[in-house]
This record gives C-alpha cells, structure tokens and sequence, in this order.
C-alpha cells in the first residue's frame, strides 16, 4: 500500500486554520465542541450551550479524548467512495441541469453518508431483509442513503431524466425525488416537512407489528428550515408521546434556501427542542463523518430499546446553493464559502484520517476521481438513450382499486387530441417521439 506522507507545514497550516474558525459551524452558533458521546433530555437552568460531539478535527486527527469508532480498512474506503461519488453526481447532474436536460438538482455528502452507515443492523453487508427494519423517510438531499444501500447509479439517472427505467415514479416525479419499495426508502415528496409526522406513523406502525416491533425503527430526515414547519412538532409529539420508535435526523446546514439560521429561530437550534418532547437528543458535527456514524449508531440502539423517538441535529454548512434555482451568492459573501470549503471539508478531513493510516494515496485519490466520474458519465449517457415510460403510465397507480371517472375522463380527452394533432402539429410530433411506443398505447387501445 502507498502511504502518502502530508508535509508538516502544511498540517500545521491546516490546523491553525481549522482552529481560526469558530467551531460552531453556523454563523450564530457558540456550541462547543466535545469529544465525548452523551445524550439529554431535560432542560435547565444554566446557560450552558448545548455541545457538539466530534471526533476528528479539522485535518483529520482524533480530538483529545475522542475514541474513534472501530473499523477496518474496507470499510473506511467504502465511506470514502460514496463521500467522493456524490460531489462527482452532483457537479455532473448539476452541469446537465444548465444545459436544459433535467429541471432540478440538489446533493449533500458527510451527514448522508455517515448516518446512512450506521442505520444498518450490520455495518458490513446490506441485505433486502436487514433494510425492511429500516425504512428511511428523507427530504431532498438523501441520495447518499439510497445509494449506500444499493440504488445504482442507473436507477438515480433514470429518476432524473423520467425515462422507462424510472420504475418507481415512471417520470411522474420531480428530479431527485427519488423512491423505492425495494430498499425501503420512502417516495420523497416537494412540500417541505410532510414526511415527518408520516416517518412518527411508521414508526407507530412497526411497534404494532409483533414481528417487528423488537427491531425495527422509521429514520427521518429533514433540514433545519423544514423544523420551522408544524408538521415538524405534529410529528415529534406524535413520536414521543404515543410513542413510536423513529429517529429523527435534522440537518442543520445554516440555511434555509436563503434565510440564515440567525433568522429562523432565536433559541439553540434544533436539538433544544428534543427535551420539550421528552425526547433524547444529541448535537454532533456533521462534518465528521466518524462522529455522525458514532452518534446515529447510538441514537438508533436508543430508538429500538427504548421504542421511542430520538433525536439528532447534525451541525454543517451548506458550501453549495441551496438547488439549481438559487445562487447562494445573492446573499452571503463568495469568501465565506471559500473559507468553509478550504478550512472545514468533510471529504478532506476524512482523507486525512485515512492518509494517516496508510489506508489512501494521492495516485488512488486521483484514480478513483477518474473512475467515479467514467461510471457517472456512463450512467448519464445510458439515461439520455432511453425513452420515456408509455405515455398512458401517467393515468395509471394514481388510485388504488377501480380506477375512478375522471382519470377515465382524462385519459380519453388526451387519446382523441393525439389522433386529431399528433401526426400533423410539429411540436406535438417531437414531443410524442419521446414517449415509447410514441403513444401509441393510447391511441391503439381506443381503436
């Protein structure tokens, strides 16, 4: 194995700089940081800050008095590659979204990537049968979830485009509104928080079942601007006080869209909520990866034993836009994002801990960049080949049972334009070309 040696000055370089930034993370954060694991549930007195635990530092070094969790050389490069894939996604996905070929994007990579680790029974095999215990509710930027679990780099670009691979949505859905029945990973949908009290209902509906109830937990996740919504203490009140085992994974990023955090809300953001609802709670940094996967390890052992909702609020710092639509730069300074990125990486702070145990190289770093992005652009290029689904799939799986008059309605009032436009209205004719079949499963069925 290729051991790359960091030079000193540069280390020393890094970790002033890491320590020259306020560890807090958000711009109005005072949390401090703490190498030890501990959960809370009540409120006091004091005017103690609630503490972020953290186990690496900023240049990928154990904290004093940190322990690091234990794990293996296959299983940190498993980490790091999913880390490295989704910035490779996301910067391709992101370059096809200006180009007009999809409609939307969004990503994110140590918070994912980490809790998405430590939601399986056994962190070093993913099965079918292990995932049924687990089933995720996400938001928008869980994609690093899916794909730990097996979704495919075929199946994300075919979500993406709405071609006939698209099996779960049949390009019904938005881009990166991904779901699947397969790996448990519940339909995310557009309105921001909805899956919270759904995840709490899961979760009510696991410890009903007699054959579940001993292991399985709901996992949700959401972003710092959706806890803003009521549909975030509709859930949590449902979850702890009925209770159902759900964790509850809140991604404080330090914007929601373009509101701060220091406009959102005045107390100590999220995870000084948990103990309103009885819940137990702890803060970690989101940006250490080992610390998120430590943390959510133990909040999900607390959820089953327990049979109740726990909650943890991961501290980061969103250094991309909040989508395609939004350019971040309208209100917030291009050197602060410069700043977080070159003092506070995610990706690099685990490189480094990896470096620091002859486990990465600078030649496999830049082999598995060129790799990732080969298999992207292979992906990207087989999505772009394929058709849409039949263009009748859109009136079908929208009702269960007897499909209703409307929908019967509809689908007839699209079958007879068809005839009468689609062979001689140009713009009609391109855009049945993209459909398989060209729609003739409409048209052919109501002959």
């Amino acid at each position: 194995m290729l051991r790359c040696k960091i030079p000193t000055p540069r280390l020393r370089s890094l970790h002033s700089q890491s320590r020259s930034v306020h560890l807090g993370y958000l711009p109005n954060s005072r949390s401090p940081i703490v190498p030890t694991l501990s959960f809370f549930n009540s409120v006091t007195g004091s005017d103690e800050k609630i503490p972020t635990f953290r186990v690496l530092d900023g240049v990928g070094k154990p904290v004093d008095g940190a322990e690091v969790p234990e794990l293996d050389e296959a299983f940190a490069r498993k980490l790091y590659e999913n880390m490295q894939l989704l910035p490779t996604l996301d910067t391709v996905l992101y370059n096809v979204q200006r180009q007009g070929k999809t409609s939307f994007h969004y990503g994110e990579e140590a918070t994912i990537i980490g809790s998405a680790a430590a939601l399986e029974p056994d962190d070093d095999i993913v099965d079918l049968i292990a995932l049924l215990f687990f089933p995720i509710a996400g938001q928008y930027r869980e994609m690093g979830v899916i794909l730990w679990r097996g979704y495919g780099l075929d199946a994300i670009m075919a979500q993406c485009f709405g071609n006939m691979d698209d099996t779960a949505g049949k390009g019904r859905q938005m881009p990166v509104h991904i779901g699947s029945p397969k790996y448990h990973f519940h339909t995310i949908s557009s309105p921001l928080a909805t899956q919270i009290p759904q995840a709490a209902g899961v979760g009510y509906a696991l410890r009903r079942s007699p054959d579940r109830r001993s292991r399985s937990i709901a996992a949700c996740y959401f972003g710092e601007g959706a806890a803003s919504e009521g549909d975030f203490h509709a859930g949590l009140l449902l979850a702890s006080t009925i209770p159902s085992p759900t964790l509850f994974i809140a991604r404080n990023n330090g914007f929601a869209i373009s509101t701060p955090s220091s406009e959102q809300y005045y107390g100590d953001g999220i995870a000084s909520r948990g103990p309103g609802y009885g819940i137990d709670t702890i803060r970690v940094d989101g940006n250490d990866i080992l610390a998120v996967l430590v943390a959510v390890r133990e909040a999900r052992k607390r959820t089953l034993k327990q049979g109740r909702a726990v909650l943890v609020e991961a501290m980061s710092y969103r250094v991309g836009h909040h989508s395609t639509s939004d350019d971040s730069f309208a209100y917030r300074q291009r050197s602060e994002v410069e700043d977080r990125k070159r003092v506070d990486n995610p990706i690099a702070r685990f490189r480094l801990f990896m470096e620091s145990r002859g486990w990465w190289s600078v030649t496999e770093e830049e082999e598995l960049k060129a790799r990732l992005k080969g298999d992207v652009m292979k992906a990207l290029k087989r999505a772009e080949s394929l058709p849409r689904c039949e263009l009748g799939e859109m009136f079908k799986d929208v009702y269960g049972g007897e499909e209703p008059w409307n929908i019967t309605e509809q689908r007839g009032e699209l079958t007879r334009l068809i005839k009468k436009y689609g062979p001689v209205w140009e713009p009609w004719k391109k855009e049945l070309a993209k459909f398989k079949n060209g729609g003739k499963d409409l048209t052919q069925s109501a002959s």
